[in-house]
């Protein structure tokens, strides 16, 4: 565990996360190219006025992290809301992430909303793989530095697909985006099924999803979510039941869609595998399903505004040093 940081305003000095420690060397192709993007940035900063305005990489990766935060909270707001909507009957069915992204491209000036959307999840994802690879948050290699590295890396991947998904609707936007991607999901299983112990397979990404809602759920009562943000104590002790709700609604609403798919591993049938909004739609139609469905929704929100807390006020230090054992 690390030790605990003072909180930090955005004019402090930073301040490590641990204690001073032995750095091992870059290994050498990291190292070279490190040092060619260096000599090329210096040679175009002394050769070009508008280059010497540019701020250092530095900066423009804590840039990109910030808005990949607010990219991250922006989408989780939609699906909060929308899936708000359907629980009261105004739109026909709730929506997942994909779903989300999937209406905004039927919006006005859609092709511009999943452009800004894409590009800030694609900088999210950079800050992921900042994060996992380089250790950003200075995690370190302990056991629970690595699991924590690890959930950031795949992170990474789940972002990685949600922003192909937003470039994908600019290229070719289907009439009806959920039945689509119910039957690519469909599509994707029967691939899976046609393997040898293909059930099992399935039956297994059944119990991954699971595995990740859990996960979620386990953070939502153990994590201190306010080790991270450079604010006030009186405003993270507002903001860290946003980041508890958001927690939790995430891995509650990945349970259905667990139970789905390993039981259409189950059974070999890839008609039963559906969607993350189709799976919160068969939770609507259960008893009491459009309340919890509304609980649902409004830890989505949360998650979504807590996202945004952290696009402004989190902690962020790009390595400086691209060593991924350091």
């Amino acid at each position: 565990m690390r030790p605990t940081v003072a909180p930090q305003g955005r004019r402090t000095p930073a301040e490590p996360y641990s204690p001073s420690r032995v750095t091992v060397a870059v290994p050498s192709p990291l190292a070279s190219l490190r040092s060619r993007l260096a000599r090329a940035g210096d040679f175009g900063r002394r050769k070009s006025p508008l280059l010497r305005r540019v701020p250092p990489l530095h900066d423009l990766l804590e840039l990109a992290a910030r808005m990949g935060y607010g990219a991250r909270g922006f989408v989780y707001l939609s699906v909060g809301l929308l899936t708000l909507m359907a629980a009261g009957d105004f739109i026909g069915e709730a929506v997942g992430t994909k779903g989300a992204i999937a209406w905004l491209a039927q919006q006005p000036a859609g092709r511009l909303w999943l452009l800004l959307v894409g590009l800030g999840l694609s900088a999210f994802v950079t800050w992921r793989l900042l994060q996992a690879v380089f250790d950003a948050d200075h995690e370190g290699a302990s056991r629970h530095g690595l699991q924590t590295r690890m959930g950031q890396g795949f992170s990474a991947m789940g972002y990685g697909f949600l922003a192909f998904s937003a470039f994908a609707l600019l290229i070719d936007t289907p009439s009806d985006p959920a039945t689509a991607d119910i039957a690519r999901s469909r599509e994707q299983a029967e691939t899976v099924l046609s393997l040898p112990f293909g059930d099992w397979l399935l039956a297994g990404a059944g119990l991954c999803i699971l595995g990740v809602g859990v996960a979620n759920i386990s953070r939502a009562w153990r994590e201190d979510f306010t080790e991270y943000l450079a604010c006030s104590p009186r405003t993270c002790r507002r903001v860290a039941p946003l980041a508890r709700a958001g927690y939790l609604a995430r891995g509650l609403a990945y349970v259905p869609l667990a139970i789905l798919v390993t039981l259409a591993g189950l059974r070999a049938e890839a008609s039963d595998v559906t969607t993350f909004g189709s799976a919160l739609e068969a939770v609507e139609r259960q008893p009491a399903g459009p309340w919890i469905l509304a609980v649902t929704a409004l830890g989505f929100i949360a998650f979504g505004a807590f996202s945004f807390i952290e696009a402004r006020f989190r902690r962020i230090r790009p390595p400086r040093d691209l060593n991924p054992l350091g």
